[in-house]
């Protein structure tokens, strides 16, 4: 077995939903990776079984209990497991991130609901990692997302090590477009360099329009990079022209007869 997932959670159904179909499924099976679930109410003391409590200094909502946690998280620190703490106030999740976390063999997410989970539980925590600026009801699903990008990475996993390599993100610019049959849908065809068999011009035109499209819709993705190489300055220099030609043909455009 390559990898333990560990997940603290008052929800364990939802992680278990999770690894019963398609490639998290595949990856149990194939003990690539095994996963448990720790129901943080067993680690609680009250025959209510309370996960929460009311926040000191007042304010609306409720806050996870450290005591619990912290119980649960014993067995996890023991087997030096990398402890990821899902909060809002953690590190914008990456593919920089996935990769790091992949290499880890033992990895725990601590799942918070409510208003979040005691502070002072964050000094247990390896990784504090936030999936996005939005409000969702828990960690879970956060953890669910940060699994999914790691699963894809693990060797065994994916059926085409090729489709990997060029996933969008993995050299920090947006996948090309792509197509599959028919060739015209909706008047809209295939462009033809992708049905001529010329793989290398195929290629550069991936490359084109992975840079183009970065640029347009990512660009903060392109000041990653400190250097360009230069093919990549010759696309972009095209790219260039083509917009200015594009952008000059609106502003002539007359559409009167």
């Amino acid at each position: 077995m390559n990898l333990l997932l560990r997940f603290l959670t008052t929800f364990p159904e939802i992680i278990d939903s999770y690894f019963s179909y398609s490639l998290p499924g595949k990856a149990v099976r194939n003990r690539v990776l095994s996963y448990q679930t720790i129901q943080i109410r067993d680690f609680t003391s009250d025959k209510h079984k309370t996960t929460d409590d009311t926040p000191f200094g007042g304010g609306n909502g409720m806050l996870m209990k450290p005591e619990p946690v912290y119980s649960a998280l014993q067995e996890p620190l023991k087997a030096q497991s990398t402890i990821v703490l899902l909060t809002p106030k953690g590190e914008v999740f990456n593919q920089n991130l996935a990769t790091e976390l992949s290499r880890s063999k033992d990895i725990t997410f601590v799942c918070g609901h409510y208003e979040g989970i005691d502070n002072r539980i964050d000094l247990y925590s390896h990784y504090q990692i936030s999936i996005g600026d939005y409000v969702i009801g828990g960690g879970e699903i956060a953890s669910l997302v940060i699994t999914d990008a790691i699963i894809r990475l693990l060797p065994g996993v994916m059926g085409n090590n090729d489709s990997l390599l060029e996933e969008s993100f993995e050299d920090d610019w947006l996948e090309y477009p792509q197509y599959t049959k028919p060739a015209d849908f909706l008047d809209i065809p295939v462009p033809e360099v992708l049905k001529n068999g010329h793989h290398a011009q195929i290629n550069a035109w991936r490359k084109k329009q992975s840079l183009k499209w970065t640029l347009l819709l990512r660009s903060d993705l392109m000041l990653k990079h400190k250097t360009l190489t230069k093919e990549e300055k010759k696309l972009l220099k095209e790219i260039r022209q083509e917009l200015i030609d594009s952008i000059n043909q609106w502003i002539d455009y007359d559409p009167k007869p």
